[in-house]
C-alpha cells in the first residue's frame, strides 16, 4: 500500500466529514418563538409556555428544526427582545408593541389570532345612557389598566380623538388587572372604568352595570416573523399556523394554548391603526 497516497485521503475524507458535521450543526439551530401574553392578566410564565409548547412542536415539523419557546413576560422586555430581534418568530400581546415592531421595519406580521381581531375597549359607567358630549367627561376619573397595557393606549387614542388631551384633561387611575376595574366604578372611586376584558364586561352588564363608550376595534395578539428569515420560512410558518385547525396535532396544539386558530394579517389595518394609536 502507499501510504503516501493514503494520507491525502484521509485528509480529504476528514475535511468531508467536518463539512458534514458542520452542514447538520446548521440544520439543527432552533428557531426562537418569544410569547408576550400581557401584563394586565395573571399568568405565570409556566403557563404561558405549556400553552406554546405544543403550536412549537407543529412549527418544528413544519419547519424541519427544532423550535423552542422563550417567555417575554414584560413589555420593555418583549421591545428589547424585537430590537435585537433575539427571537424568530414572536407572538405579541399587545398590538402597540406588535405594531411598533412592524413599523421599525424588523418584523412583519404573519398571522392574527381569531376571535381577538375587534378587540375593543368598553367604558363602565352607572349612567344610563351612551357618552353623548365628551366634554362632560373632561375632569371626571377614569380606572384603566397598567399605562403601558393595550387597553390604555387605545383608552388614550378615544380620549385624542374627542379633544380630552393633556394629564389634567381626564383624572386617570391605573390599576395592574383587569378584573379590579369594575370595583373602582361600582364604589364610586372612579366614574369610568376602561377594560376590554370580555368576561370582566359581561359580569359588568349582567349585574346591571352599563356601557357608556366603546373604542374602534384592534386586533391583537399578532405573529411577528422576522425580517431576517427567508420567505420560504415564513411562508412555512404561516401555512402550519393557519391550517391547525385541519390536523390532529394541530387541533392540540390549539386546545392547548386556549385560542381557536389564527387568520391571515391585513397591512392596511396596521397602518391606520399605527396612526389612530400613536405609534
Amino acid at each position: 500500500m502507499n501510504h503516501r497516497t493514503l494520507r491525502p485521503s484521509l485528509r480529504t475524507v476528514a475535511r468531508g466529514t467536518a463539512g458534514l458535521l458542520l452542514a447538520v450543526g446548521a440544520s439543527a439551530h432552533a428557531f426562537v418563538i418569544g410569547v408576550s401574553e400581557g401584563v394586565s392578566y395573571n399568568v405565570s410564565d409556566a403557563q404561558v409556555s405549556a400553552r406554546f409548547e405544543p403550536i412549537a412542536e407543529v412549527l418544528s415539523k413544519a419547519l424541519k428544526q427544532p423550535v423552542t419557546v422563550k417567555v417575554l413576560n414584560s413589555y420593555n422586555g418583549a421591545r428589547d427582545a424585537l430590537k435585537q430581534q433575539q427571537v424568530d418568530f414572536a407572538f405579541v400581546h399587545p398590538s402597540h408593541v406588535a405594531l411598533a415592531a412592524i413599523k421599525s421595519g424588523q418584523y412583519s406580521a404573519f398571522a392574527w389570532t381569531t376571535g381577538y381581531t375587534d378587540y375593543k375597549v368598553s367604558f363602565l359607567c352607572k349612567e344610563q345612557q351612551p357618552i353623548s358630549d365628551w366634554k362632560s367627561v373632561a375632569g371626571k376619573q377614569l380606572v384603566m389598566p397598567d399605562a403601558d397595557s393595550i387597553t390604555a393606549v387605545i383608552t388614550r387614542a378615544m380620549l385624542r380623538e374627542q379633544g380630552l388631551q393633556g394629564p389634567t384633561a381626564v383624572k386617570v387611575t391605573n390599576t395592574r388587572f383587569q378584573e379590579a376595574v369594575p370595583f373602582y366604578v361600582q364604589n364610586g372611586f372612579a366614574a369610568y372604568g376602561a377594560t376590554a376584558a370580555s368576561s370582566v364586561v359581561k359580569t359588568w352588564k349582567d349585574g346591571g352595570g352599563k356601557v357608556c363608550a366603546e373604542s374602534r376595534a384592534v386586533p391583537i395578539k399578532q405573529w411577528l416573523a422576522s425580517r431576517k428569515l427567508d420567505a420560504a420560512t415564513v411562508s412555512a410558518a404561516r401555512e402550519a399556523l393557519l391550517s391547525l385547525g385541519q390536523t390532529d396535532a394541530g387541533k392540540r396544539a390549539l386546545a392547548a394554548s386556549s385560542y381557536v386558530g389564527f387568520v391571515a394579517p391585513s397591512a392596511d389595518v396596521e397602518a391606520s391603526l399605527m396612526s389612530w394609536l400613536g405609534i
